[in-house]
């Protein structure tokens, strides 16, 4: 059956996209439905979905039974068509679960194991992410905190960046009110009376001052991944900003952990960055360039196909480029870099609460390839204008910096993946908080954000 399907999508491929997408949709569903039928189920896999502008990753990950960590026992990719997603937003969902539909077949074919429980990124210009923070003034200051008094501070921090997000999105969007749905969320810091505490239970104070990370998507964008997930028979277990995810990638479950770093995916429709600073998220921050503006550079300014612009992007970096056409390629490469890194200063620009910025800087995903986007970020001075105390250091993330994950196919191997590594971690926290194994506070309280 599956290989049927396979032959009806390679078919349906091949076509303009017009009225056969439902067709299409409707033959992918099948084949998911019969793979989750026929195949092995244990509650122990997560599938990760990392829904690329021009990629889709699909990672199955076996948890182990303490939650704590992760083998990665399948890898699955699969390109995506021009047209299946805008600034890394779906905009073709039966495109996009033919897509899924084969990166989640190659991960399943080689785990052995057939996955129901998934978590799926998110990405775009219209996610919002951001620390808010929110000061109490407690009409009882000699009454010792408590959980429940906790929970309603938190509810009144998540309302109050919900309203945020909303008024943001409508100005950006000339005025027009957008639905909104909280995807993640995390604790940074909490005060009481300005003494720093990691544990506010049994406190007694009257100023409680709490620091939280929230992301907020667009209705439209979440409905269209609850969409795909449906069509693939697929159980979502958690959306998350993708940001969010690296983030909790490199930072894993160490309670301990007081990294600060700035995080960049290149994406090939965005770049997304999450700022960290001691271990608590900050806040995330997206602009719409990724690879595919290198790619229509090189399109616009040596008049070729998008395909062939492609090919010389790449040929630059593997050094398969006849050197005639080198320049003309850089040229085009160093206008959009221009852009890149401007874009860059501006949104690390809005993160004014942090006294200075990290001066260390992660890139992942496929964008971050290039070698412009590296030489322009460590070669030119265009920190200078930011609060840096020091120039800032520039590496990749490689997959064996993330903590509590082992890839036992071989084929996790460089920075495109760290994004889905990401996202499995974002799977593994929500499974641990479900079965009710947070110990500590900070992961009590994780626990309602999650809910």
């Amino acid at each position: 059956m599956l290989q049927k399907f396979k032959a009806v999508g390679n078919t349906v491929a091949k076509r303009a996209r017009t009225g056969a997408e439902q067709a299409r949709i409707g033959a992918t569903k099948a084949s998911a439905n019969v793979r989750a039928r026929t195949a092995k189920q244990d509650d122990q896999y997560l599938v990760a979905l990392d829904i690329g502008t021009e990629f889709v990753k699909a990672l199955v990950g076996k948890v182990s039974e303490d939650g704590a960590t992760v083998e990665i026992v399948g890898v699955g990719r699969a390109h995506q068509s021009l047209s299946d997603m805008q600034a890394g937003a779906i905009s073709d969902i039966a495109g996009v679960v033919e897509n899924c539909d084969k990166a989640l077949h190659q991960a399943e074919e080689q785990a052995g194991v057939s996955v129901r429980t998934a978590i799926i990124g998110i990405a775009g210009e219209l996610v919002k992410g951001t620390t808010t923070t929110v000061r109490v003034a407690r009409k009882q200051a000699t009454k010792p905190l408590d959980i429940a008094e906790m929970e309603k501070i938190i509810n009144l921090v998540q309302e109050r960046a919900q309203e945020k997000a909303k008024q943001q999105l409508a100005w950006e969007l000339g005025g027009k009110e957008v639905d909104v749905r909280l995807v993640n969320s995390a604790l940074v810091s909490i005060e009481i009376d300005g003494y720093p505490v990691t544990n506010p239970i049994g406190f007694q104070g009257k100023d409680v001052v709490v620091q939280l990370y929230t992301a907020f998507a667009p209705m439209i964008h979440i409905g269209a991944l609850e969409k795909t997930a449906e069509e693939l028979d697929l159980d979502l277990l958690a959306v998350a900003a993708e940001p969010f995810a690296v983030a909790r990638a490199v930072i894993g479950n160490n309670p301990n952990q007081n990294l600060s770093a700035i995080l960049m995916d290149v994406g090939g429709g965005t770049t997304d960055i999450a700022v960290i600073n001691e271990g608590g998220v900050q806040g995330t921050k997206m602009f719409g360039i990724g690879g595919r503006a290198y790619t229509h550079a090189v399109e616009r300014e040596l008049s070729v196909e998008f395909e062939q612009a492609e090919e010389l992007k790449l040929g630059l970096s593997t050094n398969k480029i006849p050197s005639q056409k080198r320049p003309a390629i850089e040229a085009a490469l160093n206008k959009t870099a221009e852009t890149w890194v401007s874009g860059i200063e501006l949104a690390l620009s809005e993160f004014t609460k942090l006294d200075h910025l990290p001066h260390r800087m992660f890139l992942c995903g496929g964008g971050s390839s290039l070698d412009i986007l590296m030489e322009r970020l460590e070669a030119t001075e265009w920190y200078k204008s930011l609060p840096f105390t020091r120039k800032p250091s520039v590496h990749h993330i490689r997959p064996g910096q993330v903590p509590g994950m082992t890839d036992l196919t071989g084929d996790v191997t460089d920075h495109t993946f760290i994004t889905a590594m990401g996202l499995l971690r974002v799977g593994m926290d929500t499974k641990q908080f479900s079965a009710g194994k947070s110990g500590s506070i900070r992961e009590k309280i994780d626990k309602m954000l999650s809910t």
